[in-house]
């Protein structure tokens, strides 16, 4: 059973960041790709960002270039994303899921419970 828990949420001000975390474990750490979504309130979710199984593939929406840096820790087994330059527009619940490869069109089979960002103004 795939298992992913995000963490790492919180509210933070316009311009600040904040790091992200999703955990999981072998076999589906070592075997898919990884992903960040997000869903703001009364819109649909969207892509984020995704990583390679080795980590050395990514992928980014346009939104985020530049600010958001995704990557995996192997110690620790978990796909992180790193935010930086936030804005109030970042507010969502932030989602991880597993793909089938590391690019927006994937499909995406599992998903974690998510977790809140709220960014002020």
């Amino acid at each position: 059973q795939v298992q992913l828990v995000e963490s790492g949420g919180g509210l933070v001000q316009a311009g600040g960041s904040l790091r992200l975390s999703c955990a999981t474990s072998e076999p589906t750490f070592s075997t898919y790709p990884m992903g960040w979504f997000r869903q703001a309130p009364g819109k649909e979710r969207e892509f984020v960002a995704a990583v390679s199984w080795s980590g050395t593939g990514t992928d980014y929406e346009n939104f985020v270039k530049g600010r958001f840096t995704i990557s995996t820790d192997n110690a620790k087994k978990t796909v992180d994303l790193q935010m930086n330059s936030l804005a109030p527009q970042d507010t969502a619940v932030y989602y991880c899921a597993t793909g089938d490869r590391f690019q927006a069109t994937g499909v995406w089979v599992y998903w974690g419970q998510g977790t809140q960002l709220a960014v002020s103004s």
